[in-house]
């Protein structure tokens, strides 16, 4: 059984939106049911880092998943170290960043990782044709890609402004 979050812990954590890290979905059921998910396994993943990497790290990496309306409609939030999750069908991010961001794996017709590999642009889009192939990027993602990314994310290396 998961410990219930202490709200004052997590208000506080959030006070100051630098140490975001934002796992954006869209806000279509699809999304919500199929990529949602997804969002909060990738959110362990990075917790799971940060205890193993970040101590001294001041303040923290904080996982956040979002929905691509809050993300697209506050100016402040596309400053953050971002990983769109999901397709364009479901997430306008992924729809946005589809021409912004360099390819790093492109699987056939099945799976898109978009991302920059030096990791000095901190945005990236992982989807599929379907969940199960969006499961496929992600895993794909976490395994080749999340251990350099969250480096530069913790050591805040300023992401790209289009």
């Amino acid at each position: 059984m998961e410990e219930p979050i202490d709200e004052a812990d997590a208000s506080h954590e959030t006070d100051d939106p630098a140490n975001l890290l934002l796992i954006v979905v869209g806000a279509h059921l699809r999304a919500e049911m199929a990529d949602r998910p997804l969002a909060y396994r990738l959110c362990e993943r990075v917790r799971t880092w940060m205890e193993k990497y970040g101590a001294g790290l001041v303040p923290p990496v904080l996982p956040l998943v979002c929905s691509d309306i809050w993300y697209i409609n506050d100016q402040d939030l596309q400053s953050l170290p971002t990983i769109s999750l999901g397709g364009p069908g479901v997430n306008a991010l992924s729809a946005y960043f589809h021409d912004k961001l360099k390819t790093a794996v492109a699987r056939d017709e099945h799976y898109l990782i978009q991302l920059d590999a030096e990791f000095v642009d901190l945005r990236a889009s992982i989807w599929g044709s379907n969940n199960e192939t969006t499961v496929e990027a992600l895993d794909y993602f976490v395994s080749h890609y999340l251990d350099g990314y969250l480096r530069a994310v913790a050591t805040q290396v300023e992401p790209k402004a289009d």
